[in-house]
């Protein structure tokens, strides 16, 4: 499961016009879709009320899987949703040694 070549992506954005239970209601219905992107290992969902701040953690099975995903209609979707704004997006490559002897899976 630990592969030199995991990466790890992480998101960011503000709600715009939406509250949190429309956001999580939005991300209830989405979560499937996500589930089916070919690479995907897990993703895991951020939300910080007090700061308005949402997002993800993605964690991929190479950096070609990620990058495959950033070129698709699912993350185009997420750039053109006027309910996300102020949207980062990080890559990072996973150190696998000590990712392992923490447990992250």
């Amino acid at each position: 499961m630990y592969h030199r070549d995991m990466h790890i992506l992480i998101i960011n954005f503000n709600l715009n016009d939406i509250t949190r239970a429309q956001y999580e209601g939005v991300c209830g219905e989405v979560a499937a879709a996500f589930a089916a992107v070919p690479g995907l290992v897990s993703k895991k969902w951020l939300a910080n009320e007090e700061t308005n701040t949402y997002g993800g953690v993605y964690l991929w099975k190479d950096k070609q899987a990620m990058l495959d995903y950033q070129q698709s209609e699912l993350y185009s979707s997420l750039g053109s949703n006027p309910a996300f704004a102020n949207i980062t997006a990080t890559d990072f490559e996973m150190l696998a040694g000590p990712s392992k002897v923490t447990g992250v899976a």
